[in-house]
């Protein structure tokens, strides 16, 4: 047995005590949540986790986690210091947003300033009051006649069952995550709009799986292009990896201990339990190619191919997935839309295996380390 599976098999036990125990309160709950954080991403073992790169390779942009400590919720801001050509594709049926009408290519707004993924449901919307805020007070944005507006446009998880309902990301937690933004490789998994995240619920909470926040990146051979990608991953669905058509979270047996296939489950006749809103994977792609509103909205659209390879069942009536595509424009190599949309589908596939390759168990949601592995 080597080490990783020897610390796998350790943290097992740990986690199926505290599931025995019952119900904690919200301080167990915190301090229980807090402690399996602590076991870093290094244990999740597949080549996919070894893939380096990390949306900030793009280059002109920042990324900054919020994370709340009283439960698990946050919110995950991307900040174009010089402003970025961007588009949206929403595929799922139950979305929360905010600003996506003025990405359409027919809409007069041409740059956005920032990007927010948050978790708290249609209430962490109010997070983006505080990265407007926080690029306001930057001059960054919009000039109109007597104010500058800053754009960000946004969309939300529905994590709420997750501890604490009433905890929730708003213009505060918005802002800190702005003061946290860097240009550097990032954390992943448990933080930032990942941090409250399941996947795995189409047959009820009680057997999901916890989900996470990813990133990853493509350079295009030996050019200056590169092409990024982050995620928080909340599905319904499975999330397989994208080369093998492996399991690595999803819906699991009644006994904890396998997973239920969910698609094979579905042709077998087995009935749905998801509810409308609660599910959603919710994403940017983010390139230094020159593109036009139309193009960042095409880039949008193939990148949910990406979602497509590695979430099943994805796109569904209960989800609320939602994809944006951002270009800062500052390659000097000349981009081929087709290669760079191939890409973000590519580079989103690794960034949502990776949401939950380095996720850490929470109270009632083991992580795909928990697994016993065959």
């Amino acid at each position: 047995m080597n080490t990783l599976t020897a610390t796998h098999r350790h943290a097992g036990p740990s986690y199926t005590s505290m599931i025995v125990a019952g119900m904690l309160n919200r301080r167990s709950f915190i301090q229980v949540t807090a402690a399996m954080a602590s076991i870093h991403s290094l244990h999740a073992s597949t080549q996919e986790e070894k893939i380096p790169g990390c949306i900030t390779d793009v280059g002109g942009l920042r990324v900054g986690h919020f994370t709340d400590t009283r439960r698990p919720t946050g919110c995950t801001v991307v900040l174009f210091d010089h402003g970025a050509v961007a588009g949206v594709d929403v595929r799922g049926s139950a979305p929360g947003t905010r600003e996506t009408d003025l990405l359409n290519p027919i809409n007069t707004v041409e740059q956005v300033n920032a990007i927010l993924l948050t978790g708290g449901s249609a209430f962490g919307l109010d997070a983006a009051t505080g990265v407007m805020q926080y690029l306001e007070a930057h001059g960054q944005g919009v000039q109109t006649g007597v104010a500058v507006v800053p754009i960000v446009p946004a969309a939300v998880i529905y994590d709420l069952p997750v501890g604490d309902p009433k905890v929730r990301p708003d213009a505060k937690a918005g802002h800190t995550a702005c003061e946290n933004a860097t240009g550097a490789n990032i954390p992943e998994g448990n933080i930032g709009a990942g941090a409250g995240a399941t996947v795995g619920k189409i047959f009820g909470m009680r057997y999901a799986m916890k989900g996470g926040l990813g990133t990853a990146s493509i350079r295009v051979g030996n050019s200056d292009l590169v092409v990024g990608a982050i995620v928080a991953v909340n599905a319904m669905g499975d999330v397989i990896d994208h080369k093998t058509g492996q399991i690595l979270a999803g819906a699991r047996t009644p006994d904890g201990q396998g997973f239920r296939d969910t698609m094979a489950q579905l042709i077998a006749g087995a009935t749905v339990h998801a509810r409308p809103g609660e599910n959603s994977t919710i994403g940017i792609v983010a390139t230094n190619a020159k593109l036009t509103k139309t193009q960042a909205t095409k880039m949008a659209q193939m990148a949910h191919d990406g979602l497509a390879r590695s979430i099943n069942p994805v796109h569904s009536m209960w989800d609320g997935d939602t994809i944006f595509a951002a270009s800062t424009g500052a390659a000097d190599t000349t981009a081929d839309l087709t290669t760079i949309g191939a890409l973000a589908a590519e580079v989103m596939a690794r960034a949502v295996n990776r949401a939950v390759l380095t996720a850490t168990s929470i109270p009632n949601y083991p992580a795909h380390r928990d697994m016993p592995k065959s």
